[in-house]
């Protein structure tokens, strides 16, 4: 992973324009070919990406990243003040504890419990920024990606809402709908959940697995 801290100005030319002037931000290189660009007050959010594959060219002060489809960023560099590379490793990736992975597992099984006509696509459906819970499909044949928590905080919600801006972006599985489950959802995170729309739905881990009824439900 390569990170550059750099006074730089950004023009993003694709579906539509962009431009960021002039300021001090963190390019952002991984190994995956991917390139990002953030400031200091958006959280996890860039200011600009491109997912791969996409390539990076360098031209003295003028960083050009483009992808298959011809969208550009263009950065324009008038200082480096950092620029350092490191080797991550391996990603060993998320582990769940016991009770979101058997979750997990009950939900695909019976995946019709989210409503009539769903069908499984898979469990852990890998995106470039980790790997979504549940992908199916509705009634309707739409892409539905679910991520499960035991506890179902706002942090989970920006999480799903990371997975759908990308997954939204491929047009093989576009348009993508939300679903955050969760035994007990926190009111703050449902509230932010459905203004983004996002379905909330809450598990009962002991009826799921058959502890109080032969039938699967969810409530």
């Amino acid at each position: 992973m390569r990170l550059v801290i750099a006074r730089c100005q950004v023009d993003y030319a694709g579906r539509l324009t962009a431009h960021l002037p002039m300021a001090n931000r963190l390019l952002l290189v991984k190994a995956d070919g991917s390139v990002s660009v953030h400031s200091d007050d958006r959280a996890y959010k860039p200011l600009n990406w491109m997912t791969p594959p996409c390539w990076l060219t360098e031209d003295d002060s003028v960083w050009t990243v483009q992808n298959k489809a011809g969208e550009k960023i263009v950065i324009t560099i008038e200082e480096i003040l950092h620029d350092s590379s490191h080797e991550l490793g391996a990603e060993p990736g998320l582990v769940k504890d016991g009770v979101e992975a058997h979750l997990q597992e009950l939900l695909a099984e019976h995946i019709h419990t989210l409503g009539e006509g769903w069908t499984l696509v898979r469990r852990e459906y890998m995106t470039a920024i980790g790997p979504v819970d549940i992908l199916c499909r509705d009634h309707t044949g739409s892409s539905v990606a679910v991520e499960i928590k035991r506890r179902g905080e706002i942090d989970g919600v920006e999480q799903l809402t990371r997975y759908l801006e990308l997954m939204n972006r491929d047009p093989l599985l576009a348009p993508v709908k939300g679903i955050f489950a969760a035994q007990i959802i926190k009111p703050q995170a449902r509230v932010l959940a459905e203004d983004r729309g996002i379905r909330c739905v809450t598990l009962d881990y002991d009826a799921l697995r058959g502890i109080e009824s032969d039938e699967f439900r969810l409530f």
